[in-house]
């Protein structure tokens, strides 16, 4: 048999580890900051650019899709050619990769800080960055694909299944979630509207923490663990149902993110069940992983890299265990808007991703520069900082989500709310948030020390750019004995059937569970009292969005006593018919202003926006004073009013022409208002707006009857600007 010589391309592996721990720098530093910006105010610097509800959204994309998503591309590039014994099926196509993705997160750390921003979670990216990452994403899969079809070993492995399973599903989320009508250069609306929206979102956001941050690490960890132990994966077997399980479930289980939300109880039923069923291939998986270091315990004492790889399964062990409990309603009642999911979440991308990515930089950079870690010692210090960090970090927000938790739902004597002040609730938690913030330390400490190490790592020795390698041409036939036979063995050496396998298996869920949301009417009861917004208050709303305002405030009433108590009538599907895109929330650092309309007048507003502490004494909510200074860009306003009711929002057919009419209207008369309180502004400035917009939230059905069936239909085509 032949004997072919090739090289591997160790060059685009180095630049993707070095993209990572640069970006990973910079991802989790912002998110110290911001951890910051929660116990003290005066870390959100008095500028836009920094206030926590905008570098939120950087710190979260900056660490999924920068730090993860090159720590991803680092490691499939080095262990796909090596599990095909082939290079990259192109050069050029891995340097598109690389420099496509940095040029996405460079444009996501200019954009997200500036308020440009679509407010969908882990999706806030404008279209036209959208595109380019769809583009990116494609060079990516061409390059997967094209090494796997010239590989020169017969069957897959399994890590390369989770890869190919990566790749498809992330393509159908992020094309379908990100489908949306361009307005300006920098705004969009997304198609879908309120529980469509929701629905929609939640099932792009749930699975882009399961097909990003979770399949793709557990094809490195089935080819990582088992390398640096030096010992064959536990079961073939359990590999393979780990996998199908795993892809098939996952997609289903969207939903338990918006449990007691206005989305139909038939959907939330649906998430629960399959959130709960995804306990067994996860621990599957965990198992797997855990029980291929059998007879190798003496190696994880000594070896730093081992140390991280143990305690980043066992970190998804955890998660995936939290998960589901999380998606049980009666634990949902309590958890759900709380930091008990921050912690939860941090559990999965410290001690999952990051550990799991510290590991296999610590293995594969001395491989590819030809030398030996520089300090094995550093490297095990780091692993302690880095555990300790999670512990600092996690253990005070369970503390803080449980308290927000029975803070929010406890009942005094006389049956009136124990804590009707929600700002009650946020002063009790801040010792936690201060001791997240040493935890946040901690773990970028061991950051710093890491990239330390790599760097004397990689300056002891040279890149083996093109590493020399050499393996038999594949067979076009072979005979088939044994274990061969079987079903997945067959399938293993067919990459396209695999393929096509494999997409059936991730659209089954997301199918069945948008098309009744989507094309039966009773799912979405429509309000007669509820009209589209005004030009002024679609202004206000945009501005809600750049500010990053549902960060923080959910506008989501669930059905419980303690809430309707607190905030008011809960939330109807039909009062987001025009809610384009949705803005639940999923996190209440502040209270829900779902029922904000008109409980406040608009001094109380102007006041709480200049300086929250006015209103509010103790207020952690960063000033917002470039609202009251800033005047309203009204440029896009004609062609927002078009692009809603091209998205089906009932304007008058030519209402764009009259909008502006309109909005000035009603910018004087609301300035007029702020005047005779005693407050003198322009009715040009950007807090006319916001605070148009904050006196509609949910005004529409308060003490209204509310009407549903055909004749709400046929009235909401009535519009009252």
């Amino acid at each position: 048999m032949a004997v072919e010589t090739f090289s591997y391309d160790n060059k685009v592996v180095r630049d993707f580890g070095i993209a990572t721990v640069v970006w990973g720098a910079v991802g989790m530093l912002v998110g110290l900051l911001a951890a910051h910006q929660l116990f003290s105010p005066v870390f959100n610097f008095g500028i836009p650019y920094t206030t926590f509800s905008r570098i939120r959204p950087l710190h979260t994309n900056a660490v999924i899709f920068a730090f993860v998503g090159n720590a991803m591309f680092m490691a499939i590039y080095y262990s796909l050619q090596r599990l095909c014994k082939a290079r990259m099926f192109s050069d050029m196509l891995s340097k598109l990769n690389f420099w496509g993705w940095q040029s996405i997160i460079l444009l996501a750390a200019i954009t997200l800080p500036l308020g440009i921003t679509t407010s969908k979670e882990y999706a806030e990216l404008e279209w036209p960055i959208d595109i380019l990452i769809a583009v990116v994403w494609v060079i990516f899969g061409i390059n997967l694909f094209g090494t796997i079809l010239k590989r020169r070993e017969r069957h897959m492995y399994v890590a390369v299944w989770f890869y190919i399973a990566t790749w498809v599903t992330v393509a159908v989320l992020h094309i379908v979630n990100s489908i949306a009508l361009p307005a300006t250069l920098f705004k969009s609306y997304p198609v879908y509207a309120g529980i469509q929206d929701a629905l929609v979102q939640w099932w792009y956001g749930h699975n882009a923490v399961a097909f990003f941050l979770t399949t793709p690490f557990l094809g490195m960890m089935y080819y990582y663990l088992p390398k640096a132990a030096d010992r064959p994966v536990f079961s073939y077997r359990l590999s393979i149902i780990h996998f199908w399980a795993l892809i098939f479930i996952y997609i289903w289980a969207g939903p338990h993110h918006l449990l007691y939300s206005s989305l139909p109880d038939w959907a939330q039923s649906l998430g629960t069940v399959f959130s709960v069923m995804l306990i067994a291939p996860s621990w599957g998986g965990m198992l797997n992983g855990l029980l291929t270091l059998r007879g190798a315990w003496d190696k994880v004492r000594e070896s730093a890299v081992l140390k991280f790889l143990v305690v980043a399964v066992t970190a998804y062990g955890m998660a995936t265990f939290e998960g589901p409990l999380l998606s049980v309603k009666s634990v949902n009642a309590l958890s759900h808007f709380t930091d008990w999911t921050i912690a939860h979440v941090h559990v999965g991308a410290l001690g999952w991703n990051g550990f799991l990515t510290f590991g296999i930089l610590y293995w594969l950079i001395p491989r590819i520069y030809g030398t030996k870690l520089y300090s094995e010692k550093l490297a095990n210090f780091h692993f302690w900082i880095g555990f300790l960090g999670i512990l600092i970090y996690a253990l005070p927000l369970y503390f803080a989500g449980i308290t927000q938790g029975l803070m929010w739902k406890e009942f005094g004597e006389g049956g009136f709310l124990a804590y009707p002040n929600f700002l009650e609730t946020v002063l009790q938690i801040i010792p936690m948030y201060i001791i997240r913030a040493v935890g946040g330390t901690f773990f970028l400490a061991g950051v710093v020390l890491m990239i330390i190490n790599l760097w004397k790592t990689a300056k002891q020795g040279k890149l083996l750019a093109n590493e020399s390698a050499s393996a038999p041409a594949l067979e076009k036939s072979y005979s088939v004995t044994g274990h061969d036979k079987t079903w997945h063995r067959w399938l293993e050496r067919r990459p396209v059937q695999f393929l096509v396998l494999t997409t059936v298996a991730i659209l089954i869920g997301g199918i069945i569970e948008m098309i009744p949301t989507f094309l039966v009417k009773s799912n979405t009861p429509t309000i007669a009292a509820v009209k589209p917004y005004s030009p002024l208050e679609l202004e206000g709303r945009d501005l809600y969005i750049r500010e990053g305002c549902n960060n923080c405030h959910s506008q989501m009433i669930r059905p419980f006593r303690s809430e309707t108590e607190r905030y008011g009538e809960y939330s109807k599907a039909g009062e987001y018919v025009y809610e384009h895109p949705f803005l639940w929330g999923s996190k209440r650092t502040g209270p829900d202003l779902w029922r904000q309309g008109g409980k406040y007048p608009d001094a109380w507003h102007y006041n709480h926006m200049k300086d929250p502490t006015s209103m509010s004494p103790g207020s952690i909510m960063p000033k917002y004073p470039w609202l009251i200074s800033d005047e309203l860009n009204i440029s896009a306003t004609t062609s927002k009013i078009g692009t809603m009711r091209t998205l089906g929002v009932p304007y008058p057919e030519g209402y764009e022409n009259e909008a502006l009419a309109d909005l000035r209207a009603q910018s004087l008369k609301s300035a007029t208002g702020l005047k005779e309180a005693g407050i003198e502004v322009r009715e040009d400035r950007e807090i006319i707006a916001l605070i148009a917009y904050l006196q509609r939230l949910g005004s529409d059905i308060k003490g209204k009857p509310i009407e549903f069936g055909p004749s709400a239909v046929a009235t909401n085509q009535e519009v009252a600007p």
